[in-house]
């Protein structure tokens, strides 16, 4: 079994900074990619960000330029996402995603609010 447990999120104002961390534990070898991924009411579940095993990262266009992926390099079992300038339109719950050849694990979802 995996385990991914979330930490940060929160209620900022527009313009503002948030940092996501997920610390990943279990049968966790061989990780191809971790990543973030959010869903705003009413919206379906979508890509914010991902690092795949040989360092490559993947961004949404709506989030390039203001939103930072990185792997603690120690253990490459943690992955933040730094996100500034926030906009009222990042309001979503953000899930951590972790791939582990083929399947797919996820964490409980943390909440970031933006608004004045």
């Amino acid at each position: 079994q995996v385990q991914l447990v979330e930490s940060g999120g929160g209620l900022v104002q527009p313009g503002g900074s948030l940092r996501l961390s997920c610390a990943a534990s279990g049968r966790i070898s061989n990780i191809d990619s971790m990543g973030w991924y959010r869903q705003a009411p009413g919206k379906q579940r979508e890509l914010v960000a991902r690092v795949f095993s040989d360092g490559r990262t993947d961004y949404a266009d709506s989030v390039k330029g203001r939103f930072t992926i990185s792997r603690d390099n120690a253990k490459n079992t943690v992955v933040n996402l730094q996100m500034n300038s926030l906009k009222p339109e990042d309001t979503a719950v953000y899930y951590c995603h972790v791939l582990i050849i083929f399947s797919s694990y996820w964490g409980q979802g943390s909440q970031v609010t933006v608004s004045s």
